[in-house]
């Protein structure tokens, strides 16, 4: 029987390109670390890898949600504690102007405080994000000043309207799990999140409040000790004010509440990141010492077969004639 040496040459070239393509693969294995980048390499361990690695994508995004959030309530913060300090003064202002015993000029000095406190306000309550330039107590309307201010014609400030609205915006932090940490500046509804400046629910009404305690103790400041109302600064007035002092409060305490939450969240994301990150190099990343001992196989098999296959062509083709 006469058999064609064309089949041997063709077997050896296609054990050739075998050896050829394991050593290339494991060469890659072992340069890059990775067993698996592509689907034809293991397509159970790359459809796990995708999952995980979509799941990092989703953990990633939330993390980046936190961030935002925690510098968010970071600067809402800041400025609640500037209204906190000025609150106090405030009220220990009002204490002294309605005592019955502060001169005309005293009490035009605590005239000139307020308005100047009031000037103070206006502008923390026309905060700008440091970040985005959003305003953060617009409520969702953060995109223009959410307080206006109208003023006399010496530019004290007579009225302060609001231009947002009572809503607040909404981030994930994680599946399912939504969070606010924006405080409107005004609620008038009573119902719905607190605002910081004005507030149906709870009563206060930060600017309509300074203004009256203003105006009460400039009345005061020209009237003569017989005929001053100092009733009403102790009264209405110091009572609106503790209403204005609660509603602070209120807010400073939610907003520790929701940073300490958004900390804990962050370190559980962590968490979580580091074991996805385990998980994708469990299912993609080769053994390093098991991948460099079968290249050395692989490499040699080659070599082997490379010498077997130079002895075979030097045979005459006389030696497969029967």
């Amino acid at each position: 029987m006469r058999v064609a040496t064309h089949a041997y040459s063709d077997a050896m070239v296609n054990q050739y390109n075998l050896l050829t393509a394991r050593q290339y693969s494991l060469q890659n294995q072992v340069s890059t670390g990775l067993r698996v980048t592509s689907a034809a390499d293991d397509p159970a361990a790359m459809q796990n890898a995708l999952n995980l690695l979509a799941n990092k994508s989703a953990q990633t995004q939330y993390g980046k949600n936190i961030a935002t959030l925690q510098d968010r309530a970071t600067q809402i913060y800041n400025v609640m504690e500037s209204l906190q300090t000025m609150s106090s003064s405030v009220g220990e202002l009002a204490t002294q102007a309605g005592n019955g015993a502060a001169t005309p000029g005293t009490l035009t000095n605590y005239v000139s405080q307020l308005n100047g406190y009031l000037k103070d306000a206006v502008k923390l309550a026309n905060t700008q994000d440091a970040t985005t330039g959003s305003y953060l107590f617009g409520g969702t309307n953060q995109s223009q000043p959410p307080f206006t201010a109208t003023t006399d014609a010496d530019g004290n400030i007579t009225g302060v309207t609001y231009n947002g609205n009572g809503s607040v915006n909404q981030s994930e932090i994680g599946s399912d799990t939504l969070v606010a940490v924006d405080v409107p500046g005004v609620n008038a509804t009573g119902t719905g999140p607190r605002g910081l400046f004005g507030d149906a629910g709870s009563g206060a009404n930060l600017f309509a409040n300074l203004i009256n305690l203003r105006d009460h103790i400039a009345a005061n400041a020209s009237a003569t000790p017989a005929t001053q109302n100092t009733a009403i600064i102790t009264g209405a007035d110091t009572a609106a004010l503790k209403k204005d002092s609660d509603n602070l409060l209120f807010h400073i305490s939610n907003n520790g509440v929701l940073q300490s939450r958004l900390n804990v969240a962050d370190t559980q994301l962590t968490n979580q990141l580091g074991t996805l990150n385990t998980s994708i190099s469990n299912q993609t990343s080769a053994d390093m010492v098991q991948t460099i001992m079968q290249l050395n196989q692989a490499q040699s098999s080659y070599q082997a077969a490379l010498q077997s296959g130079a002895k075979i062509m030097q045979l005459s083709i006389l030696n497969y004639i029967s």
